[in-house]
Protein backbone atom coordinates (compact mmCIF):
# COMPACT_ATOMS: atom_id res chain seq x y z
CA UNK A 1 0.00 0.00 0.00
CA UNK A 2 1.78 3.41 -0.77
CA UNK A 3 2.32 5.25 1.88
CA UNK A 4 0.24 9.06 2.79
CA UNK A 5 2.53 11.62 4.30
CA UNK A 6 0.43 14.44 6.34
CA UNK A 7 1.31 18.04 4.67
CA UNK A 8 2.76 19.93 6.82
CA UNK A 9 0.99 22.63 8.49
CA UNK A 10 3.25 25.86 7.40
CA UNK A 11 4.13 27.77 10.81
CA UNK A 12 2.16 30.85 11.72
CA UNK A 13 4.67 33.93 12.29
CA UNK A 14 4.59 35.13 15.92
CA UNK A 15 1.90 37.80 16.49
CA UNK A 16 3.52 41.10 16.36
CA UNK A 17 3.22 43.02 20.09
CA UNK A 18 0.70 45.64 19.88
CA UNK A 19 1.69 49.35 18.54
CA UNK A 20 1.98 51.71 21.75
CA UNK A 21 -0.28 54.73 20.30
CA UNK A 22 1.12 58.10 20.82
CA UNK A 23 0.25 61.77 20.47
CA UNK A 24 1.98 64.51 19.98
CA UNK A 25 2.33 68.14 22.14
CA UNK A 26 2.17 71.40 20.63
CA UNK A 27 3.68 73.68 23.86
CA UNK A 28 2.26 77.28 23.05
CA UNK A 29 3.77 78.79 26.27
CA UNK A 30 5.83 81.47 24.11
CA UNK A 31 3.04 82.67 22.24
CA UNK A 32 -0.67 82.06 24.05
CA UNK A 33 0.94 82.01 27.15
CA UNK A 34 2.80 85.21 26.42
CA UNK A 35 -0.31 86.51 26.14
CA UNK A 36 -1.13 86.22 29.85
CA UNK A 37 -1.86 89.45 31.35
CA UNK A 38 1.20 91.33 32.26
CA UNK A 39 3.65 88.80 30.62
CA UNK A 40 6.24 90.35 28.07
CA UNK A 41 9.80 87.65 27.83
CA UNK A 42 12.67 89.01 26.55
CA UNK A 43 15.00 87.54 23.54
CA UNK A 44 16.65 85.66 26.21
CA UNK A 45 14.26 84.22 28.12
CA UNK A 46 12.27 83.08 24.98
CA UNK A 47 15.57 81.46 23.61
CA UNK A 48 15.87 80.19 27.39
CA UNK A 49 12.31 78.61 27.75
CA UNK A 50 12.58 77.28 23.82
CA UNK A 51 15.44 75.05 24.26
CA UNK A 52 14.41 73.68 27.44
CA UNK A 53 10.77 72.96 25.75
CA UNK A 54 12.69 70.99 22.56
CA UNK A 55 15.82 69.55 24.34
CA UNK A 56 15.27 68.51 27.86
CA UNK A 57 11.36 68.40 28.51
CA UNK A 58 11.12 66.90 24.55
CA UNK A 59 7.95 68.47 23.61
CA UNK A 60 7.40 67.93 19.87
CA UNK A 61 7.02 71.70 18.62
CA UNK A 62 6.69 74.56 20.03
CA UNK A 63 4.98 77.76 18.89
CA UNK A 64 6.66 81.31 19.58
CA UNK A 65 5.06 84.17 17.84
CA UNK A 66 2.56 85.90 16.26
CA UNK A 67 3.51 87.50 12.80
CA UNK A 68 3.89 91.09 12.32
CA UNK A 69 3.50 91.85 16.28
CA UNK A 70 6.20 93.95 16.40
CA UNK A 71 10.10 94.65 15.20
CA UNK A 72 11.32 93.17 18.61
CA UNK A 73 9.16 90.44 18.35
CA UNK A 74 10.74 89.44 14.53
CA UNK A 75 14.29 89.58 15.72
CA UNK A 76 13.32 87.16 19.03
CA UNK A 77 12.00 84.43 15.98
CA UNK A 78 15.16 84.72 13.89
CA UNK A 79 17.39 84.15 16.78
CA UNK A 80 15.61 81.18 17.88
CA UNK A 81 15.20 80.10 14.41
CA UNK A 82 18.77 80.66 13.85
CA UNK A 83 19.76 78.24 16.74
CA UNK A 84 16.97 75.60 15.47
CA UNK A 85 18.56 75.64 12.62
CA UNK A 86 21.79 74.66 13.89
CA UNK A 87 20.74 72.31 16.32
CA UNK A 88 18.48 70.58 13.41
CA UNK A 89 15.11 71.45 14.93
CA UNK A 90 14.13 74.12 12.79
CA UNK A 91 10.83 72.33 11.79
CA UNK A 92 9.48 71.96 15.22
CA UNK A 93 9.37 75.88 15.78
CA UNK A 94 5.74 77.01 14.17
CA UNK A 95 4.61 80.62 14.69
CA UNK A 96 0.89 81.85 14.61
CA UNK A 97 -0.15 83.40 11.11
CA UNK A 98 -3.27 85.14 9.12
CA UNK A 99 -5.27 84.99 6.54
CA UNK A 100 -3.18 87.74 4.50
CA UNK A 101 -1.89 86.75 1.44
CA UNK A 102 1.74 87.71 1.23
CA UNK A 103 1.85 89.67 4.68
CA UNK A 104 2.31 86.60 7.32
CA UNK A 105 4.83 84.46 4.84
CA UNK A 106 6.82 87.35 4.09
CA UNK A 107 7.46 88.16 7.77
CA UNK A 108 7.76 84.41 8.55
CA UNK A 109 10.50 83.80 6.07
CA UNK A 110 12.42 86.69 6.40
CA UNK A 111 13.12 85.67 9.91
CA UNK A 112 14.32 81.79 8.66
CA UNK A 113 10.48 80.34 10.11
CA UNK A 114 9.22 77.56 7.94
CA UNK A 115 6.39 76.48 9.38
CA UNK A 116 2.97 78.59 9.91
CA UNK A 117 -0.04 78.16 11.98
CA UNK A 118 -2.66 79.57 9.75
CA UNK A 119 -5.43 81.58 11.77
CA UNK A 120 -8.48 81.25 9.99
CA UNK A 121 -12.15 81.35 11.12
CA UNK A 122 -14.25 78.09 12.85
CA UNK A 123 -17.36 79.63 13.06
CA UNK A 124 -20.03 81.29 11.08
CA UNK A 125 -20.28 84.50 13.55
CA UNK A 126 -16.43 85.15 13.69
CA UNK A 127 -16.18 85.11 9.40
CA UNK A 128 -19.24 86.85 8.67
CA UNK A 129 -18.94 89.54 11.20
CA UNK A 130 -14.97 89.97 11.79
CA UNK A 131 -13.58 89.55 8.82
CA UNK A 132 -16.71 90.44 7.33
CA UNK A 133 -16.47 87.52 4.43
CA UNK A 134 -18.41 84.95 3.62
CA UNK A 135 -17.62 81.28 3.56
CA UNK A 136 -16.61 81.01 -0.09
CA UNK A 137 -14.96 83.97 -0.02
CA UNK A 138 -12.91 83.18 3.28
CA UNK A 139 -11.53 79.95 1.59
CA UNK A 140 -10.44 81.61 -1.42
CA UNK A 141 -8.29 83.94 0.53
CA UNK A 142 -7.08 80.66 2.44
CA UNK A 143 -6.40 79.02 -0.95
CA UNK A 144 -4.39 82.33 -2.02
CA UNK A 145 -2.12 82.90 1.63
CA UNK A 146 -1.58 78.97 0.82
CA UNK A 147 -0.48 78.62 -2.54
CA UNK A 148 2.18 81.84 -2.17
CA UNK A 149 3.15 80.49 1.43
CA UNK A 150 4.11 76.68 -0.74
CA UNK A 151 5.70 78.63 -3.11
CA UNK A 152 8.28 80.04 -0.76
CA UNK A 153 8.83 76.70 0.74
CA UNK A 154 6.43 77.55 3.94
CA UNK A 155 4.73 74.35 5.70
CA UNK A 156 0.87 74.92 7.01
CA UNK A 157 -0.75 73.81 10.00
CA UNK A 158 -4.50 75.75 10.21
CA UNK A 159 -6.40 76.54 13.09
CA UNK A 160 -10.30 76.80 13.16
CA UNK A 161 -10.56 80.25 15.50
CA UNK A 162 -13.76 79.90 17.83
CA UNK A 163 -14.19 76.02 16.13
CA UNK A 164 -16.21 75.09 19.64
CA UNK A 165 -18.73 77.76 19.10
CA UNK A 166 -18.92 76.83 15.78
CA UNK A 167 -19.74 73.09 16.56
CA UNK A 168 -22.12 74.65 19.13
CA UNK A 169 -24.09 77.46 16.67
CA UNK A 170 -23.85 76.35 13.13
CA UNK A 171 -21.72 72.80 12.83
CA UNK A 172 -23.22 72.91 9.07
CA UNK A 173 -20.60 75.95 8.49
CA UNK A 174 -17.90 73.96 10.23
CA UNK A 175 -18.28 71.05 8.13
CA UNK A 176 -18.54 72.95 5.22
CA UNK A 177 -15.44 74.47 5.82
CA UNK A 178 -13.63 71.14 6.83
CA UNK A 179 -14.44 69.29 3.39
CA UNK A 180 -12.41 72.25 1.85
CA UNK A 181 -9.33 72.43 4.37
CA UNK A 182 -8.78 69.01 3.63
CA UNK A 183 -8.15 69.32 0.30
CA UNK A 184 -5.31 71.71 1.02
CA UNK A 185 -2.01 70.53 1.81
CA UNK A 186 -2.42 71.19 5.80
CA UNK A 187 0.34 69.15 7.95
CA UNK A 188 -2.64 69.39 10.76
CA UNK A 189 -5.97 70.93 10.76
CA UNK A 190 -6.42 72.56 14.42
CA UNK A 191 -9.44 72.48 16.60
CA UNK A 192 -9.57 75.17 19.42
CA UNK A 193 -12.20 75.71 22.38
CA UNK A 194 -11.13 79.59 22.14
CA UNK A 195 -13.26 80.91 24.55
CA UNK A 196 -13.53 77.24 27.32
CA UNK A 197 -17.27 76.83 26.02
CA UNK A 198 -16.79 73.05 25.96
CA UNK A 199 -17.24 70.11 28.74
CA UNK A 200 -15.67 66.55 27.87
CA UNK A 201 -18.58 65.22 26.37
CA UNK A 202 -19.28 67.37 24.37
CA UNK A 203 -15.37 67.34 23.18
CA UNK A 204 -16.04 63.65 22.67
CA UNK A 205 -19.41 63.90 20.21
CA UNK A 206 -17.77 66.80 18.47
CA UNK A 207 -14.03 65.21 17.84
CA UNK A 208 -15.67 61.80 17.31
CA UNK A 209 -17.58 63.07 14.40
CA UNK A 210 -15.08 64.69 12.57
CA UNK A 211 -11.79 62.20 12.86
CA UNK A 212 -14.59 59.58 11.61
CA UNK A 213 -15.45 61.94 8.89
CA UNK A 214 -11.88 62.51 7.84
CA UNK A 215 -10.11 59.16 8.61
CA UNK A 216 -6.60 59.45 8.58
CA UNK A 217 -6.49 63.78 9.16
CA UNK A 218 -4.06 65.12 11.65
CA UNK A 219 -6.31 66.59 13.91
CA UNK A 220 -4.97 68.90 16.90
CA UNK A 221 -7.08 69.98 20.38
CA UNK A 222 -6.49 73.17 21.52
CA UNK A 223 -8.59 73.96 24.95
CA UNK A 224 -8.80 76.59 27.03
CA UNK A 225 -9.18 76.67 31.37
CA UNK A 226 -12.36 78.81 31.04
CA UNK A 227 -14.74 76.54 33.33
CA UNK A 228 -11.38 74.59 34.84
CA UNK A 229 -11.85 71.85 32.27
CA UNK A 230 -9.01 72.19 29.96
CA UNK A 231 -7.32 68.76 31.40
CA UNK A 232 -10.04 67.18 31.79
CA UNK A 233 -11.22 68.19 28.00
CA UNK A 234 -7.50 67.36 26.43
CA UNK A 235 -7.64 64.17 27.81
CA UNK A 236 -11.31 63.61 26.16
CA UNK A 237 -10.21 65.01 22.92
CA UNK A 238 -6.90 62.60 23.16
CA UNK A 239 -9.48 59.27 23.32
CA UNK A 240 -12.08 60.83 20.53
CA UNK A 241 -9.08 60.57 18.03
CA UNK A 242 -6.96 63.49 18.50
CA UNK A 243 -3.54 62.78 17.80
CA UNK A 244 -2.11 66.62 19.07
CA UNK A 245 -2.91 68.03 22.33
CA UNK A 246 -1.65 71.98 22.76
CA UNK A 247 0.02 72.89 26.10
CA UNK A 248 1.49 76.03 27.94
CA UNK A 249 3.67 75.80 30.56
CA UNK A 250 1.94 76.14 34.60
CA UNK A 251 -1.46 76.63 32.24
CA UNK A 252 -0.25 80.42 30.94
CA UNK A 253 -2.46 82.20 28.91
CA UNK A 254 -5.53 84.76 28.45
CA UNK A 255 -8.50 84.78 31.07
CA UNK A 256 -8.07 81.34 32.78
CA UNK A 257 -5.33 80.15 30.42
CA UNK A 258 -4.50 77.15 28.65
CA UNK A 259 -3.75 73.31 29.40
CA UNK A 260 -1.11 72.83 31.67
CA UNK A 261 1.68 70.75 29.98
CA UNK A 262 2.42 69.35 33.47
CA UNK A 263 -1.10 68.04 33.71
CA UNK A 264 -1.57 66.80 30.88
CA UNK A 265 1.35 64.72 30.48
CA UNK A 266 1.05 63.39 33.70
CA UNK A 267 -2.95 62.74 33.16
CA UNK A 268 -2.62 61.30 29.55
CA UNK A 269 -0.08 58.51 31.01
CA UNK A 270 -1.85 57.23 33.94
CA UNK A 271 -5.47 57.33 32.73
CA UNK A 272 -4.87 56.62 28.98
CA UNK A 273 -2.94 54.34 26.50
CA UNK A 274 -1.19 57.15 24.46
CA UNK A 275 2.14 58.08 25.41
CA UNK A 276 4.20 60.87 24.05
CA UNK A 277 8.16 62.13 24.46
CA UNK A 278 7.91 64.50 27.57
CA UNK A 279 10.49 63.40 30.11
CA UNK A 280 8.42 63.66 33.33
CA UNK A 281 11.49 64.72 35.80
CA UNK A 282 12.04 68.41 33.81
CA UNK A 283 8.22 69.32 34.44
CA UNK A 284 9.16 71.36 38.20
CA UNK A 285 12.09 72.89 36.15
CA UNK A 286 10.09 73.96 33.64
CA UNK A 287 7.69 75.44 35.78
CA UNK A 288 10.04 77.23 37.93
CA UNK A 289 11.79 78.92 35.39
CA UNK A 290 8.62 79.84 33.71
CA UNK A 291 7.57 81.24 36.89
CA UNK A 292 10.67 83.29 37.35
CA UNK A 293 10.63 85.02 34.02
CA UNK A 294 7.04 85.48 33.83
CA UNK A 295 6.43 86.95 37.39
CA UNK A 296 3.12 84.31 37.32
CA UNK A 297 3.98 82.42 40.59
CA UNK A 298 0.93 79.54 40.69
CA UNK A 299 -0.51 78.09 43.83
CA UNK A 300 0.87 76.00 46.18
CA UNK A 301 -1.40 73.50 45.38
CA UNK A 302 -1.05 73.37 41.63
CA UNK A 303 -0.93 69.77 40.50
CA UNK A 304 2.57 67.98 39.93
CA UNK A 305 4.28 71.30 40.39
CA UNK A 306 3.00 73.03 43.35
CA UNK A 307 5.27 74.04 46.58
CA UNK A 308 3.05 71.93 48.45
CA UNK A 309 1.90 69.48 46.03
CA UNK A 310 4.08 65.91 48.21
CA UNK A 311 3.37 67.94 51.59
CA UNK A 312 1.37 65.35 53.92
CA UNK A 313 -0.11 67.49 56.78
CA UNK A 314 -2.09 65.23 58.95
CA UNK A 315 -0.38 63.19 61.41
CA UNK A 316 -3.00 60.20 60.39
CA UNK A 317 -1.19 60.32 56.95
CA UNK A 318 2.25 60.13 58.01
CA UNK A 319 1.55 57.26 60.29
CA UNK A 320 -0.14 55.39 57.42
CA UNK A 321 3.10 55.88 55.31
CA UNK A 322 5.25 54.97 57.94
CA UNK A 323 3.51 51.84 58.35
CA UNK A 324 3.28 50.75 54.60
CA UNK A 325 2.90 53.85 52.39
CA UNK A 326 -0.54 53.23 52.77
CA UNK A 327 -1.63 57.10 51.19
CA UNK A 328 1.13 56.93 48.06
CA UNK A 329 -0.70 57.05 44.84
CA UNK A 330 0.97 56.71 41.55
CA UNK A 331 1.97 60.39 41.64
CA UNK A 332 5.01 59.90 43.94
CA UNK A 333 7.32 62.97 44.30
CA UNK A 334 10.46 61.13 42.69
CA UNK A 335 9.24 60.65 39.88
CA UNK A 336 9.26 64.27 39.10
CA UNK A 337 12.29 64.69 40.97
CA UNK A 338 11.00 66.04 43.69
CA UNK A 339 10.70 65.21 47.41
CA UNK A 340 8.06 63.84 50.15
CA UNK A 341 7.82 65.88 53.31
CA UNK A 342 5.81 66.14 56.60
CA UNK A 343 4.45 69.37 57.13
CA UNK A 344 4.64 70.72 61.24
CA UNK A 345 1.16 72.17 62.75
CA UNK A 346 -1.20 71.38 64.64
CA UNK A 347 -2.52 68.38 62.54
CA UNK A 348 1.13 66.61 63.04
CA UNK A 349 1.70 63.58 64.95
CA UNK A 350 4.45 61.46 66.62
CA UNK A 351 4.59 60.43 62.82
CA UNK A 352 5.01 63.30 61.71
CA UNK A 353 7.53 64.63 64.19
CA UNK A 354 9.66 61.19 63.61
CA UNK A 355 10.33 62.16 59.81
CA UNK A 356 11.11 65.55 60.41
CA UNK A 357 13.84 64.70 63.50
CA UNK A 358 15.44 62.19 61.16
CA UNK A 359 15.71 64.58 57.98
CA UNK A 360 17.64 66.75 60.30
CA UNK A 361 19.30 63.85 62.21
CA UNK A 362 18.20 64.78 65.69
CA UNK A 363 17.04 62.18 68.08
CA UNK A 364 15.02 62.43 70.60
CA UNK A 365 13.63 60.60 73.73
CA UNK A 366 10.22 59.80 74.13
CA UNK A 367 9.48 61.92 76.91
CA UNK A 368 10.99 64.75 75.14
CA UNK A 369 9.03 64.44 71.79
CA UNK A 370 5.94 64.55 73.99
CA UNK A 371 7.07 68.13 74.99
CA UNK A 372 8.28 69.27 71.54
CA UNK A 373 4.98 68.01 69.95
CA UNK A 374 3.25 69.84 72.45
CA UNK A 375 5.09 73.00 71.65
CA UNK A 376 4.47 72.84 67.90
CA UNK A 377 0.66 72.30 68.39
CA UNK A 378 0.58 75.41 71.39
CA UNK A 379 2.97 77.82 68.05
CA UNK A 380 0.47 76.24 65.30
CA UNK A 381 -2.83 77.66 67.16
CA UNK A 382 -1.12 81.07 67.26
CA UNK A 383 -1.66 80.74 63.77
CA UNK A 384 2.41 80.41 63.25
CA UNK A 385 3.85 78.55 60.45
CA UNK A 386 6.11 75.88 61.85
CA UNK A 387 8.98 73.92 59.24
CA UNK A 388 11.36 71.96 59.67
CA UNK A 389 14.01 74.42 59.75
CA UNK A 390 12.58 76.08 63.00
CA UNK A 391 12.33 72.77 65.19
CA UNK A 392 15.78 73.50 66.53
CA UNK A 393 14.71 76.40 68.03
CA UNK A 394 12.06 74.57 69.30
CA UNK A 395 14.20 72.01 70.83
CA UNK A 396 16.17 74.45 72.50
CA UNK A 397 13.32 76.39 73.78
CA UNK A 398 11.33 73.67 75.47
CA UNK A 399 14.66 71.24 76.28
CA UNK A 400 16.35 74.69 77.76
CA UNK A 401 19.35 73.92 75.42
CA UNK A 402 20.56 77.30 74.94
CA UNK A 403 23.94 75.65 74.53
CA UNK A 404 22.32 74.65 71.29
CA UNK A 405 21.94 78.02 69.43
CA UNK A 406 25.70 78.16 68.41
CA UNK A 407 25.31 81.34 66.52
CA UNK A 408 23.64 84.53 67.68
CA UNK A 409 23.34 88.19 66.46
CA UNK A 410 24.10 89.87 69.69
CA UNK A 411 23.72 93.76 68.55
CA UNK A 412 23.41 95.55 65.35
CA UNK A 413 23.15 99.16 63.82
CA UNK A 414 21.88 99.24 60.07
CA UNK A 415 22.49 103.24 59.03
CA UNK A 416 21.35 104.32 55.31
CA UNK A 417 20.39 107.88 54.20
CA UNK A 418 19.98 109.84 50.82
CA UNK A 419 24.25 110.42 49.99
CA UNK A 420 25.58 107.83 51.83
CA UNK A 421 26.30 104.15 51.03
CA UNK A 422 24.50 102.00 53.61
CA UNK A 423 26.59 101.04 56.56
CA UNK A 424 26.25 97.93 59.19
CA UNK A 425 28.33 97.74 62.24
CA UNK A 426 27.30 93.58 63.37
CA UNK A 427 28.32 92.16 67.05
CA UNK A 428 27.72 88.44 66.93
CA UNK A 429 28.86 85.54 69.29
CA UNK A 430 30.45 82.02 67.81
CA UNK A 431 30.92 79.18 69.67
CA UNK A 432 30.89 81.31 72.57
CA UNK A 433 33.18 83.94 71.40
CA UNK A 434 32.39 87.40 70.96
CA UNK A 435 33.01 89.55 67.79
CA UNK A 436 32.05 92.72 65.74
CA UNK A 437 32.47 93.68 62.55
CA UNK A 438 31.54 96.33 60.11
CA UNK A 439 31.04 96.72 55.97
CA UNK A 440 29.36 98.82 53.44
CA UNK A 441 26.52 97.58 50.86
CA UNK A 442 23.67 98.51 48.49
CA UNK A 443 21.53 98.64 51.11
CA UNK A 444 21.10 97.88 54.34
CA UNK A 445 19.94 94.12 54.06
CA UNK A 446 23.56 94.31 51.78
CA UNK A 447 25.24 95.77 54.23
CA UNK A 448 24.42 93.25 57.23
CA UNK A 449 25.53 90.64 54.87
CA UNK A 450 28.37 92.32 53.59
CA UNK A 451 29.74 92.34 57.20
CA UNK A 452 28.86 88.37 58.09
CA UNK A 453 30.57 87.39 55.47
CA UNK A 454 33.64 88.73 55.94
CA UNK A 455 33.45 86.12 59.10
CA UNK A 456 33.36 83.18 57.25
CA UNK A 457 36.70 82.51 56.78
CA UNK A 458 38.22 83.09 59.99
CA UNK A 459 35.44 83.01 62.83
CA UNK A 460 32.73 80.61 60.83
CA UNK A 461 34.18 78.47 58.96
CA UNK A 462 32.05 77.58 56.30
CA UNK A 463 30.53 79.88 53.31
CA UNK A 464 27.20 81.37 53.94
CA UNK A 465 25.28 80.42 51.11
CA UNK A 466 23.83 82.61 48.42
CA UNK A 467 20.07 84.20 49.03
CA UNK A 468 17.75 82.00 46.26
CA UNK A 469 14.51 84.39 47.22
CA UNK A 470 13.38 86.66 49.39
CA UNK A 471 9.69 86.72 50.55
CA UNK A 472 8.14 89.35 52.85
CA UNK A 473 4.33 88.74 54.50
CA UNK A 474 2.55 91.53 55.74
CA UNK A 475 -1.31 90.45 57.15
CA UNK A 476 -4.29 92.60 54.77
CA UNK A 477 -4.97 95.72 56.65
CA UNK A 478 -2.41 95.35 59.34
CA UNK A 479 -1.43 98.37 60.99
CA UNK A 480 1.92 100.24 60.27
CA UNK A 481 3.45 97.87 63.91
CA UNK A 482 2.04 94.49 62.38
CA UNK A 483 4.16 91.44 62.34
CA UNK A 484 6.15 91.01 58.88
CA UNK A 485 7.09 87.52 58.01
CA UNK A 486 10.54 87.24 55.89
CA UNK A 487 10.68 83.96 54.42
CA UNK A 488 14.36 83.67 52.85
CA UNK A 489 14.99 80.33 50.24
CA UNK A 490 19.07 79.76 50.55
CA UNK A 491 21.04 78.30 47.72
CA UNK A 492 20.66 74.45 48.43
CA UNK A 493 16.85 74.26 49.02
CA UNK A 494 17.44 75.30 52.77
CA UNK A 495 14.46 77.89 54.06
CA UNK A 496 14.41 80.13 57.18
CA UNK A 497 11.94 82.78 57.94
CA UNK A 498 11.82 85.70 60.51
CA UNK A 499 9.32 87.35 62.28
CA UNK A 500 9.42 91.08 63.38
CA UNK A 501 7.44 94.56 63.20
CA UNK A 502 10.38 95.54 61.70
CA UNK A 503 11.09 94.03 57.68
CA UNK A 504 15.13 94.45 58.29
CA UNK A 505 15.09 92.79 61.80
CA UNK A 506 12.95 89.93 60.38
CA UNK A 507 15.37 89.67 57.48
CA UNK A 508 18.38 89.43 59.82
CA UNK A 509 16.45 87.00 61.72
CA UNK A 510 15.88 84.07 58.90
CA UNK A 511 19.55 84.84 58.59
CA UNK A 512 20.83 84.42 61.73
CA UNK A 513 18.54 81.16 62.10
CA UNK A 514 20.20 80.03 58.45
CA UNK A 515 23.49 80.27 59.79
CA UNK A 516 22.87 78.31 63.32
CA UNK A 517 21.11 75.49 61.36
CA UNK A 518 24.76 75.37 59.31
CA UNK A 519 26.83 76.08 62.52
CA UNK A 520 25.06 73.14 64.25
CA UNK A 521 25.13 70.44 61.01
CA UNK A 522 28.84 71.56 61.06
CA UNK A 523 29.25 70.29 64.54
CA UNK A 524 27.03 67.36 64.15
CA UNK A 525 29.80 66.51 61.36
CA UNK A 526 32.58 66.71 63.30
CA UNK A 527 34.15 63.51 64.68
CA UNK A 528 33.75 63.07 68.41
CA UNK A 529 37.10 61.88 70.40
CA UNK A 530 37.34 58.20 71.58
CA UNK A 531 37.80 57.74 74.94
CA UNK A 532 40.79 57.18 76.19
CA UNK A 533 41.81 53.29 76.67
CA UNK A 534 42.46 52.64 80.74
CA UNK A 535 45.19 49.30 81.31
CA UNK A 536 43.20 47.16 83.50
CA UNK A 537 45.06 46.50 86.75
CA UNK A 538 46.80 42.84 87.21
CA UNK A 539 45.25 40.55 90.04
CA UNK A 540 46.75 40.98 93.34
CA UNK A 541 47.38 37.54 94.69
CA UNK A 542 46.76 36.79 98.43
Amino acid sequence: MPTTTKPRKKKQPAPRPARTPTFEIMDTTLRDGEQTEGVSLLTEEKMTIAKLLLESVKVDRIEVASARVSQGEHATLKAICDWARRARLLERIEILGFVDHKASVDWAHSAGCRVINLLTKGSRKHCEMQLRRTLDQHLADIAQTVAYGRSRGMKFNVYLEDWSGGMLGCPDYVLAMLDQLVTLPFERIMLPDTLGLLEPNQVTEFISAIVARYPGVHFDFHAHNDYGLATANSIAGLRAGARGIHTTINGLGERAGNSPLEEIVVAARDFTPFRCRIDERRLADASHLTQVFTGKRIAWNKPIVGENVFTQTAGIHADGDRKGDLYHSRLTPDRFGRNRSYAMGKLMGKASLDYNLRKLNIELSDDQKKLVLQRVVELADQKNVITSEDLPYIISDVLQSPEERLFEVLDFMVSTNRGLRPVASVMIRYMGQTHQVSANGDGGYDAFMKALRSLESKVLGFRIPTLVDYTVHIPPGGRTDALVETIITWEGGMKTRGVNPDQLVAAITATSNAINIIAQRMREKQPRPKPARTRSKAPVSG
